[in-house]
């Protein structure tokens, strides 16, 4: 579970009995001071809030409220009942992750209301130094058995305009390319959603704690305003409890700088402490994989002259990875079903095809010291995984494979959608049901990352963005995506992106079968090498894949980045940060750092202050940049490896071109 658990501060709460019809409002302020939240009802007995940032008002009036089925309306003539106001300040250690320490400081309210059929219902808001998380609350009560949510009216109201980071909402998919607009501009959004207001505020809307509800989009209601939408169930419904209900918290994360949103851990803290006891197993890891050649069309999932997953490829990859510090190797389409795409029950994850030896390759990899990564995909059929979840999770457990990943590529049965309570609930049981196997999950095509990791830390990553694998067969994804990805999908958790395509150009890959529609024959990677090797660091993932075939890695210098950087961390920080333009961050394991600066379509020269290293002692900089005759277009491969002393004083210049980057490992060599 957690290690050397600490409080350093005190729980307190102070009980504030009201009559129901005299008070109107109530404030909260952050443990700072400097973030003030206020709740009010109308003159119509309707709830709304605002919040304010020192003096500027970020959030103006915005209604609250859920609608029922049954006919019980959760914002009309509202009354306070009581209100209660605790205080917490705690540092805990998470199990992993990029920093060894977290800590967790707010105040909260927890308000008691009835509705205008005195119907009881609670709001639990917490305000942090670095934002606030809100909630809905139904206790059970004799008037309600069944709980069917027609619409939530949380709404996010923004004073100002500016600056938008935000995809469009969708129920099925979050792979999806980051449109930079204005506030106003944005229709709807799939969250997180970042902006940057007019005074400089950087806001970020998520939620955190997605158990067991729908999935939350926003709606423009005219202007810079916007309400939730949640994913519906086939009937239309949002959200379906029984005999009480708890949603997830509605968040809103606020920096004066864009670097501050990376580093609050406001997401995890509104998750609930880890519920498995032992967690030894739990173990972050690189790893390399038989995956990019089906996304190349050099190889095929399903059987045949050019199938990947054999027991041949396997054993060349399990070598590699011995022989260069990785720790495991993933195979897709090593299990029968892949040919029956689209097919009710199409996949068994149980049966291996014939030319891939399941029992040799186990042997194989244990003798060299390897972990293998287990692969069920579904085709979105959760209903038969289901069904046959557990004897699939038994084999991997019984072979002493610790790492699964799953993949949902498909339409979900029964007219549900991806990011619907039903595969909420879905999600959440293959989670709980890997902690019995002690199995690690990566998912693909998943709901949203929402920081459940503190609770059950064996969710180690996600995918939930267009990743990599959109390089492989279509026009790839622009330079700025590194550059947002920061600052909106990873605040929710780590991401399965898999970096570390060194064919930029695929100039190796020479006949391949086009398989995907997107496919219009001009597919690349839009970065040069040493922006490659920088987002393993600058995208953090406690299971970080080199994502090119192996062969392309063969008597390659820039592969000892790979081979040298931790998959865990201890302490780490924002250097620079602009979204969509540039972005730096250095991670530190022990006496090492371990630094990714990358930019977007504009080449840059900056400066990073490493004041963050020891004074007094002195390091020897592997420096991985961007080469002399570099260029994005026709030679992005094309790097210089350098070594420079450096110390806490150190000015370091760093030069980049479009697109580009760089990658540094820092070691500390004495005094």
């Amino acid at each position: 579970m957690y290690k050397n658990f600490r409080i350093i501060g005190l729980l307190t709460a102070i009980f504030i009995g009201v009559a129901c019809s005299s008070q109107k409002s109530v404030e909260l302020q952050s443990p700072d001071g400097k973030l003030t939240y206020k709740l009010e009802i109308s003159q119509q007995g309707k709830l709304y809030y605002k919040l304010k940032a020192d003096e500027y008002e970020i959030m103006s009036e915005s209604n609250l409220g859920l609608v029922l089925k049954e006919d019980s309306l959760f914002t009309d003539k509202v009354k306070i009942v009581s209100v209660s106001k605790n205080e917490k300040d705690e540092t805990w250690e998470p199990v992993w992750g990029p920093n060894e320490f977290i800590h967790n400081n707010y105040n909260e309210l927890v308000i008691s209301l009835l509705n205008g059929t005195n119907k009881e219902f609670k709001l639990h808001v917490r305000l942090f130094n670095d934002g606030m998380g809100f909630r809905y609350e139904i206790p059970k009560q004799n008037a309600l058995d069944s709980i069917n949510i027609i619409n939530e009216l949380t709404e996010f109201n923004f004073v100002e305009n500016g600056t938008a980071w935000s995809i469009p909402a969708n129920f099925e998919s979050y792979e999806m390319l980051y449109r930079t607009t204005k506030i106003d501009e944005v229709v709807n959004a799939n969250t997180p959603i970042t902006v940057k207001t007019e005074s400089g505020y950087h806001v970020s809307i998520h939620e955190a704690n997605l158990t067991d509800y729908a999935g939350m989009t926003l709606q423009n209601t005219g202007g810079t305003g916007f309400q939730a939408n949640l994913v519906p169930w086939p009937n239309g419904v949002k959200v379906k409890a029984k005999g009480s209900l708890l949603s997830p918290w509605r968040t809103i994360t606020i920096s004066k700088n864009a670097a501050g949103l990376v580093e609050s851990n406001l997401i995890q803290n509104l998750n609930e402490p880890s519920v498995i006891s032992d967690t030894k197993w739990i173990e972050p890891m690189k790893y390399i994989g038989i995956w990019w050649g089906m996304h190349l069309g050099v190889e095929t999932w399903t059987p045949g002259p050019i199938h990947g997953a054999t027991t041949e490829n396997m054993k060349k990859y399990i070598d590699f990875a011995a022989k260069n510090k990785v720790e495991a190797v993933l195979a897709e389409g090593w299990n029968t079903g892949w040919e029956n795409w689209g097919k009710p029950k199409a996949f068994d994850q149980t049966t291996p095809y014939a030319d891939f030896d399941f029992d040799e390759i186990v042997k194989y990899a244990n003798a060299k010291g390897i972990e293998l990564i287990g692969h069920h995909e579904t085709g979105g059929d959760y209903i038969f995984y289901e069904e046959c979840m557990e004897k699939a999770f038994a084999k991997l457990h019984n072979n002493g494979i610790r790492v699964l990943k799953t993949g949902y590529a498909g339409p979900i049965p029964n007219g549900h959608f991806h990011h619907g309570q039903k595969m909420v609930q879905h999600y959440r049981k293959v989670v709980e049901t890997a902690a019995k196997y002690e199995l690690m999950i990566d998912a693909h095509e998943p709901i949203k990352a929402t920081g459940i990791s503190r609770t059950y830390p064996n969710m180690m990553t996600r995918e939930g963005a267009r990743g990599m694998e959109w390089n492989g067969w279509s026009e790839g994804n622009p330079p700025e995506h590194h550059l947002i990805l920061p600052f909106t999908r990873c605040l929710g958790g780590p991401i399965d992106y898999t970096p570390g395509t060194f064919d930029i150009l695929y100039k190796n890959r020479k006949e391949y079968i086009k398989w995907n529609s997107n496919d219009k024959g001009n597919s690349r990677v839009n970065t040069t090498l040493a922006k490659q090797l920088a987002l393993w660091v600058c995208l953090y993932s406690p299971l970080q894949m080199a994502s090119d075939l192996v062969s392309n890695y063969e008597n390659q210098p820039a592969f000892k980045f790979f081979e040298n950087l931790p998959a865990d961390f201890e302490e780490s920080k924002v250097l620079l940060a602009e979204i969509g333009d540039v972005y730096a961050v250095a991670r530190r394991k022990g006496n090492s750092w371990y630094v990714g600066a990358i930019t977007d379509e504009n080449a840059r020269n900056i400066t990073l202050d490493l004041s963050f290293l020891k004074v007094n002692k002195k390091y020897k900089a592997t420096i991985y940049a961007d080469g002399e005759k570099a260029a994005l277009q026709d030679n992005p491969t094309d790097i210089k490896i350098f070594e420079k002393e450096l110390n806490s004083t150190t000015k370091l210049e760093v030069s980049m071109i479009e697109s580009g980057g760089q990658a540094i490992e820092i070691v500390e060599i004495g005094m």
